[in-house]
């Protein structure tokens, strides 16, 4: 604390930092009140899980790492285990590609309707991300299924049109009660107020495209407050990895007087590096 108290008084004088937090910036923006939301694996989800790590986890022991190729093939693997872990805890299906559409099998999806069903009885908004367009169409799939409307998507593959005309249905249809995006698609540059919810169902573990996402719905023109829900799978790589940007977010604001954006452009093995350092 003495060390990060230090660094921030030499460094302060050629920083500025400029939050929308601070009420002497803008006044009349409400709050917002991050939570983490955590899920749990299904039997079925976990047996899964366990099944591709172990497989995945002896790929990659059993790579030679004497040679700068081989340690590529080897991130090359480690990157492929953890896309097929985050799929399996959003749904397996998502992985396995067997269109087994039994909403029961995922946990995260046991947690989404219960967040969506309290949203909805209060006649609210809310915006939900997924940085997968293949999960994307399946949470459209579920949900439609479970309200008996069919909720609008806003992906890569949309034309300009269809994406404005998407945001002002939001904006002004209130029967448009859920908006499902594609982080990559919809991470900047939308004003999608009407909303004062936001759901990650999956994470990109990145804190500046998270922030850039959330603050679709966090800008000026929101007149309520905002709820950020992070969904996060208990007893997973997921909840490990939370708890290590969270504690590098941490040393950040200990440390640096301007924003957090240095952190979320770090690669997942910068990020592993500075934790270690930490």
């Amino acid at each position: 604390m003495e060390a990060a108290g230090k660094l921030k008084k030499v460094t302060a004088p050629f920083m500025m930092r400029r939050l929308k937090t601070d009420k002497s910036i803008i006044a009349d923006l409400p709050d917002k009140i991050e939570a983490d939301s955590f899920a749990v694996l299904t039997e079925k989800q976990a047996a899964l899980y366990q099944r591709t790590l172990q497989k995945a986890m002896e790929d990659i022991e059993g790579v030679d790492t004497s040679s700068q190729k081989s340690l590529f093939v080897r991130q090359g693997l480690v990157l492929q285990m953890i896309l097929a872990l985050k799929q399996i805890c959003n749904h397996p299906t998502q992985f396995l590609k067997n269109n087994d559409l039994d909403v029961s099998l995922s946990g995260k999806m046991a947690l989404l309707f219960d967040k969506l069903d309290s949203i909805i009885d209060s006649g609210e908004k809310v915006l939900l991300f997924s940085q997968f367009t293949e999960m994307g169409n399946l949470l459209k799939h579920f949900i439609t299924s479970r309200y008996g409307e069919e909720p609008l998507f806003y992906h890569g593959g949309c034309s300009l049109k269809q994406r404005k005309n998407m945001v002002d249905s939001f904006q002004n249809n209130r029967a448009h009660k859920i908006f499902i995006l594609s982080l990559k698609a919809a991470g900047t540059g939308l004003n999608l107020t009407a909303a004062n919810h936001v759901i990650h169902y999956d994470l990109w573990w990145n804190p500046a495209v998270e922030a850039q996402a959330t603050d679709r719905a966090y800008r000026i023109g929101q007149s309520k407050n905002v709820m950020v829900h992070r969904f996060i799978t208990k007893n997973t790589f997921e909840e490990r990895i939370n708890e290590m940007i969270q504690s590098i977010k941490k040393l950040a604001n200990m440390t640096v007087s301007t924003g957090e954006n240095w952190v979320g452009n770090l690669s997942n093995k910068e990020l592993r590096e500075l934790f270690t350092v930490a």
